[in-house]
């Protein structure tokens, strides 16, 4: 069979294929119109169950997840709180005897915790101390001494007010309250971990509670028991304000099947819960049908002719359990409805058969064009790699869709010329393409090879297969940490954090990607001409500076300005004076301050400036144990005789650099602060400050 024949035979098969519109259309509608009767008596009776039972968990999913959440948070403060208090005083900043820094810290604790409702400590000689809530607007601190005021109960109370505290009055009142009776007191006294208890018995009367207690051991003597407590009153509240639909409620119960918590809305600690109680019976005898079990249980219940969905979950605290009671006519009503407009739109369909043609016309044309105009938001967005080709039977719109596609093909060729994902990030936040800025707080870092202008002379073009691996290097480290390149001069790679997509952590991307860097061409294995690993030297600042694209109406740079960029590039120069790597501003340091370690090497006057600022050596990131145990050793003996050298203890200072160079022999910047405190104790200058300046650039 030819070529011709063949071609013949295909143009015949798809003539058979094709139908017209209208035999399309009329098809298409009686085939819809059968199906929808067909099927509509299925779903007659399957939607109403599926779509019930799937309202409901997702109703009951809402819910667990809040409270599991809020419990969890309840059990984590009371442990923060706990841990806080504890190790001020393991720590001996706080000795349980002082009467006034304790209650502060206590005070402080509980307006910090907003879940907690007591503070307390009990002494072994049954002195009790305490401070407490008096639900959102007061709090009491209270104490009961067996030797001052014997018998009484000392109340202080306190007003709160937006960010402090004032007190409000002192009373005393009679009490027969013993710390030395209460369960969590005597047990924690003998235990040598906190733990949790169930508190019913306070000073001010029955008050169900949780307590996380344990005791305070101080030089291997004990102190007494901490205790952090948490009324029910604040669950009560908490379950208000869920909306477990309409009706429903949510119950919290404990491991014997007591009542933990029901919603109330004024319940705190002022106020005993008194909530809305109505299907408590019902959940009560739900949770005998499931049992003590751990695992989720859910059940269907009938009461008084109505039925509801039951469900029992497990919460993240010893033995609670949440359950959610939700009646079924709530959600089975909207489904109701949602059946019978399914019947009037039966009652609709012939009309809507008219309409066919139309939305025939729509297919073939429209749903095309759709496509291709999104294959052309690919392309305004830079998204090229997104951009595909789509066929059609439409001559025009299969000519455009291939149109756009190799349009997007030749724009892929420029992506080594300009950075994509600044594009896509800039026209994603609308800037325009002209000149003009804004003012932002930024973190921008300048990274070089340390002589490669000898060395560029001395390899001439072999130069560039080394600088282009560097660079490759330090390119994908910055992308990697969310950095933004700027440019790259000569040797030199420019980079900043912080637009255009803020990022409030831009100072410690800025180090994590320094430090990346150093040691991405570390492990690289580049070497110079003489076969020395090739050092680079990077330098860091933060500050407020200019961002945007800077230029003419011809050319745009996307680019940032500023003093604190000319820092920046000053404290990589200031490498070579220190024998440092990497060096920081003092706003990088405090903006990164914990997430990075650091050594404070020297206040100096960077090249146009007259002012001193402190700069940082930028050693690890905090966590690695290697640079924690730096930070403990050499580098704050460093820092001690930094200090002393700043307050004119030169002597002091000189012994302190000494013994960091006794454990770090090769340490520049000790070698430096040595020699510098040597020679001024010899010369004793009239006029001297302790900032150095740099007089190049």
């Amino acid at each position: 069979m030819d070529a011709s024949h063949r071609r013949v035979t295909s143009g015949q098969a798809l003539r058979r294929l094709t139908i017209s519109i209208r035999l399309a259309v009329s098809a298409l509608v009686l085939t819809a119109i059968l199906l929808t009767a067909a099927l509509s008596s299925l779903l007659w009776w399957r939607t109403a169950e599926a779509t019930s039972r799937q309202l409901a968990s997702t109703i009951n999913e809402q819910i667990v997840a809040a409270v599991r959440k809020e419990v969890g948070a309840i059990v984590d403060e009371a442990r923060a709180a706990h841990t806080a208090i504890r190790t001020l005083f393991l720590q001996n900043v706080l000795d349980t005897r002082e009467a006034d820094k304790r209650e502060f810290v206590f005070l402080s604790q509980l307006q910090s915790q907003a879940t907690i409702s007591w503070v307390a400590f009990g002494w072994p000689d049954g002195a009790f101390f305490a401070a407490h809530k008096l639900g959102d607007g007061r709090m009491e601190m209270m104490e009961i001494s067996l030797t001052d005021h014997a018998g009484q109960r000392r109340i202080d109370e306190y007003d709160v007010v937006p960010g402090d505290i004032e007190f409000a009055n002192r009373r005393f009142e009679p009490t027969d309250f013993r710390v030395a009776d209460r369960t969590w007191f005597k047990t924690g006294l003998k235990a040598e971990e906190p733990a949790w208890f169930k508190v019913t018995d306070h000073p001010i009367g029955e008050r169900p509670s949780i307590a996380f207690a344990g005791p305070i051991d101080v030089y291997q003597e004990r102190q007494g028991v901490l205790a952090i407590m948490i009324e029910y009153t604040r669950l009560a509240r908490f379950l208000a304000q869920l909306e477990v639909g309409r009706t429903g409620t949510a119950f919290i119960f404990d491991g014997g099947g007591e009542l933990v918590a029901a919603p109330d809305k004024d319940a705190d600690e002022l106020h005993p819960a008194h909530g809305d109680q109505k299907l408590l019976p019902l959940a009560q005898k739900a949770l005998a049908q499931a049992g003590s079990g751990k695992d989720s249980w859910r059940s269907r219940l009938a009461s008084d002719g109505a039925a509801y969905e039951f469900a029992l979950t497990p919460l993240p605290f010893p033995g609670w359990r949440l359950a959610t009671i939700i009646p079924e006519a709530e959600f089975l009503g909207p489904v109701e409805t949602t059946l019978r407009r399914l019947i009037l739109g039966l009652a609709v369909g012939a009309v809507l058969a008219a309409l066919a043609s139309a939305l025939l016309a729509r297919k073939v044309i429209a749903a095309p064009l759709s496509r291709v105009v999104g294959e052309i938001r690919h392309v305004e967005t830079f998204a090229l790699e997104l951009v595909r080709r789509h066929p059609s039977r439409l001559k025009e719109i299969a000519s455009l869709s291939g149109a756009i596609a190799e349009m997007a093909a030749g724009l892929s060729a420029f992506r080594k010329f300009i950075p994509a994902d600044l594009v896509r990030a800039l026209l994603r936040q609308g800037v325009e393409a002209k000149p003009g800025g804004a003012i932002e707080e930024l973190s921008v870092l300048f990274v070089d090879v340390a002589g490669f202008t000898g060395l560029s002379e001395r390899m001439g073009d072999r130069v560039v297969p080394l600088l282009s691996r560097y660079l490759d290097l330090a390119s994908e480290v910055v992308v990697a940490d969310g950095g933004t390149i700027d440019k790259f001069i000569g040797d030199a790679v420019m980079a900043f954090w912080g637009a255009p997509q803020p990022q409030a952590d831009h100072a410690e991307r800025c180090c994590r990607a320094a430090l990346g860097i150093r040691r991405a061409i570390a492990d690289s294995g580049l070497t110079d001409d003489l076969g020395h690993p090739l050092q680079i030297r990077i330098g860091i600042n933060s500050g407020r500076m200019l961002v945007g694209n800077i230029g003419s109406e011809l050319r745009l740079n996307y680019t940032v300005i500023g003093d604190a960029v000319n820092v920046a590039s000053r404290l990589e120069s200031a490498n070579k004076s220190y024998g440092t790597e990497i060096l920081i501003g003092e706003a990088t340091e405090r903006l990164a301050r914990g997430a990075i370690v650091t050594r404070e090497i020297d206040s100096i006057a960077v090249y146009g400036r007259e002012e001193g600022i402190a700069v940082h050596e930028l050693i690890g990131l905090a966590g690695k144990a290697d640079a924690e145990r730096q930070a403990a050793t050499w580098i704050a003996r460093y820092e001690h005789g930094l200090a002393k050298y700043r307050s004119g203890d030169l002597e002091g200072a000189i012994v302190d650099f000494e013994t960091v160079l006794l454990d770090q022999p090769q340490d520049i910047p000790a070698k430096a602060m040595l020699a510098r405190c040597r020679e001024l104790l010899e010369n004793e200058p009239t006029v001297w400050r302790p900032v150095t300046t740099l007089n190049s650039k």
